[in-house]
């Protein structure tokens, strides 16, 4: 047999295997997946498929579709046999039985995601070990700052602290008071001198509570 005869034959029995291929398994098929999917099997080369699946499309065999620079192939359903009711109905409810274990499974990713995210979002056994020893740290820190203040002897008693908030709302009533005289005598002076009232606190040297950031304590 010369070769351009076996060349023939080596390409009609490409032509044969993929379409046979395609057709039982009706999906659409890349020429790189078709001839990875049958390199293998049937020892087709890749120049080899790509001829053979734009010979079957040229011949209307097959149906051919491209997106951007890759074409994609398929069997050309009007030459498939058509399925009678009863191969529709198992067909629908074979469906339906994967539709309800795609449905079981979306569930399951789901509660898997939300436990990893949860796991994730957890400390691990060394966080959670150097966590504790933080707290224990901080535990012993304050064990032995209490322990020092309860054997202090210089406690302030009910009565000595009673005594200091006795004088501190004395002082600070007194202090309410001459303020208040001092503004007072302040605003009857300013009524009748020419200049601003700040001109005159600087000419007298007079500083005010807020030129100091002070606040009068509110009165209890």
């Amino acid at each position: 047999m010369s070769k351009g005869r076996e060349g023939a034959a080596a390409g009609g029995g490409a032509a044969a295997v993929l379409l046979r291929y395609l057709q039982e398994q009706n999906r659409p098929y890349s020429a790189q997946d078709a001839f990875g999917n049958l390199q293998r099997e049937h020892g087709l080369g890749k120049a080899a498929v790509v001829k053979a699946l734009e010979q079957l499309a040229q011949q209307g065999r097959i149906r051919e579709k491209a997106y951007g620079k890759q074409k994609i192939y398929f069997a050309d359903q009007e030459q498939l046999p058509a399925a009678s009711d009863e191969e529709l109905r198992s067909l629908d409810g074979e469906i339906a039985t994967l539709s309800g274990k795609v449905q079981e499974l979306q569930q399951s990713c789901r509660q898997m995601e939300a436990e990893l995210k949860e796991l994730n979002s957890s400390m691990t056994t060394h966080e959670v070990a150097r966590e504790i020893e933080e707290l224990r740290k901080d535990c012993a820190s304050y064990t032995e700052k209490l322990e020092r203040i309860k054997s202090a002897t210089n406690h302030v008693t009910p009565e000595e602290k009673e005594k200091v908030c006795s004088e501190q709302k004395l002082y600070c009533k007194e202090w309410r008071r001459r303020k208040r005289m001092a503004t007072e005598l302040l605003e009857a002076i300013l009524e009748g001198y020419p200049k601003s009232k700040k001109q005159f606190f600087e000419e007298v040297g007079i500083e005010t509570d807020e030129d100091h950031n002070v606040t009068l304590p509110t009165a209890v």
